[in-house]
């Protein structure tokens, strides 16, 4: 079970509301999350609402609804945020009125990558998963909340003690819209460990 009365704002957003079952975030003009990488700029003020948790090996599923995200780089999704230097996070970002980009960012010690698919811009929801195994994390997202794609596996340089996750939503340039979060469940891993070539041996 998830319970939203464990979230905390990182920074809050102009309007919200959060219920047992239900978030609601209205986004502010410029504001994101990005480090340095290829922009050369910092981005640091998206609204983040999260739970801490020292659980080693667990799974987050959230549905997204953005059906009002009608400007360039508007986004929301799911995010797992240590400090400005140390996060990830999974989202559709609206480019235009023929595609979008599904896709994650992983930012390590400050420096942010981006990888991404392009999907219609008539998509207006996406469920997400996250999953730790200790200090990596896995990203998946399905359209219909029941098969679940992987976007990718990483590494977080400071993911191996404590960590927070939960939800953003923010709009880089100047535009303001509503993000819907429900279905949320926090559960035992579902990310199975490894079963295929063995760890090498320490000194190889």
């Amino acid at each position: 079970m998830f319970d939203t009365a464990k979230l905390e704002w990182t920074r809050q957003p102009r309007a919200y509301t959060v219920g047992a079952d239900r978030i609601e975030i209205v986004t502010a003009p410029h504001t994101d999350l990005w480090q340095r990488t290829y922009y050369h700029f910092r981005n640091d003020n998206a609204p983040v609402l999260q739970m801490r948790t020292q659980e080693k090996y667990f799974s987050f599923v959230v549905k997204t609804e953005f059906a009002g995200a009608q400007h360039r780089f508007d986004q929301c999704g799911v995010v797992l945020y240590l400090d400005s230097e140390n996060w990830l996070k999974a989202s559709v970002e609206y480019e235009n009125a023929a595609c979008q980009h599904l896709g994650s960012v992983v930012t390590n010690r400050g420096y942010s990558d981006w990888a991404t698919t392009v999907i219609p811009a008539d998509v207006k929801t996406m469920w997400y998963r996250l999953s730790r195994r200790e200090d990596d994390f896995r990203l998946e997202c399905s359209p219909d909340g029941r098969t679940f794609s992987q976007m990718r596996v990483c590494h977080l340089w400071e993911g191996a003690g404590e960590v927070a996750f939960g939800v953003y939503a923010c709009s880089p340039e100047d535009s303001s819209f509503q993000a819907v979060f429900t279905h949320m469940d926090l559960t035992d891993c579902r990310w199975p460990a490894h079963d295929g070539q063995p760890p090498d041996e320490d000194g190889l």
